[in-house]
């Protein structure tokens, strides 16, 4: 039977009337008996409660530009200390960051840092917030909930890169210290969440609708298109009507490309041409704000005023060109007076594309 030395107290979980542990931080409620792991590989039964074995543990820190969480409305331009451990809740075979996400051998984390020691990264490093990324934070929910609170306490802003698969007490718990989200919206039919990531839809359109009707978390939300799997006008209009209608038209959305990864070597990239054709069809059915991912599309990366047109953010890649935003205590305003949704500051910032890999030892 495996033990877990040294790992973290785990909090979600009930016990059952036929011994097991059931974990409740996602819809998948692992059963565990002693000694078992979880699905996602990471939260376990040790005795008479569930631990988390790789808190304070990461496969790496970077310092990125906020606009490749992909955030486009929260603090543009600033840098963002990104980390994530290992271990996934989903089985995505689509997964582009399989190397991680799917990755059960704890070798694969290579640097330890305390969560103190993180925002204290961060603030050295000039970093406006700091990221939990690269496999989904819900998982290492006590890791990311106490260095959430430190960054906090450095005055440094935090951000969850989410599939949003989280049970409801979980989900409170977690966002609770979080300031902004990226909600990766996989597709909008159970079908595709059900034979591509063994997982199911409507816990994600829950987390979605308590992020932004019940929190104070700036929400924005990404699809990647996958060719012949969720791509379709049809199912393209309804992701979109559903954003206006439950969420509400300022909520961005981005669409981006998707490339040969993982499980699913059988198809080719997204063309270009299906990425501007996702983001017509979201612009007419309502949503404000709509960019593309992963290609060169200055206009469809850049930010604009949804009542008079003009060019607010101008963007090339992760560089931004154009500044014509008054922000005035963190709201966005355009020269025409109206409102831009986000969390802005008086000027952008200037780290534009670097990627700099950050050592906490």
């Amino acid at each position: 039977m495996e033990t877990f030395d040294g790992a973290h107290p785990g909090r979600h979980y009930t016990a059952l009337p036929d011994g097991r542990l059931r974990c409740d931080v996602c819809p998948r409620h692992c059963k565990l008996r002693d000694g078992q792991r979880g699905l996602c590989f990471v939260r376990a039964r040790a005795g008479d409660e569930v631990v988390l074995t790789t808190y304070g543990r990461s496969s790496g820190y970077c310092v990125d530009p906020i606009e490749k969480k992909p955030l486009a409305h929260f603090l543009p331009g600033t840098p963002v200390l990104s980390f994530g451990t290992a271990g996934c809740n989903l089985t995505c075979s689509f997964c582009q960051n399989h190397d991680i996400s799917k990755s059960r051998a704890m070798d694969t984390l290579m640097d330890q840092a305390p969560p103190e020691r993180i925002a204290q990264a961060a603030r050295e490093r000039g970093c406006r917030s700091v990221a939990f990324t690269y496999n989904d934070p819900v998982i290492f929910l006590e890791y990311a909930v106490d260095t959430a609170r430190a960054c906090h306490a450095e005055d440094v802003k935090t951000v969850a890169v989410t599939a949003g698969y989280v049970g409801a007490a979980a989900r409170a718990d977690f966002f609770a210290s979080i300031d902004a989200a990226n909600v990766d919206l996989k597709g909008f039919t159970e079908r595709f969440y059900r034979q591509l990531c063994t997982g199911s839809l409507a816990p994600v359109l829950e987390t979605l609708e308590y992020l932004v009707h019940e929190t104070g978390v700036w929400v924005e939300i990404t699809t990647l298109l996958i060719p012949g799997e969720n791509d379709s006008d049809a199912e393209l209009r309804a992701l979109s009507r559903w954003v206006v209608a439950q969420l509400g038209p300022h909520v961005p959305l981005h669409f981006s490309a998707f490339h040969p990864d993982y499980r699913m070597q059988d198809r080719g990239r997204t063309p270009a041409a299906t990425l501007h054709r996702a983001r017509a069809i979201a612009l007419e059915a309502g949503v404000h704000h709509v960019y593309t991912g992963n290609i060169a599309d200055e206009a469809g990366q850049s930010t604009w005023c949804p009542t008079c047109g003009a060019c607010v953010i101008g963007r090339d890649g992760y560089r931004i060109t154009a500044w014509n935003l008054a922000a005035h205590g963190g709201q966005g305003r355009c020269v025409c007076g109206a409102g831009i949704p986000g969390v802005f500051e008086a000027r952008p910032g200037t780290w534009g594309p670097r990627r700099l890999p950050v050592r906490m030892g």
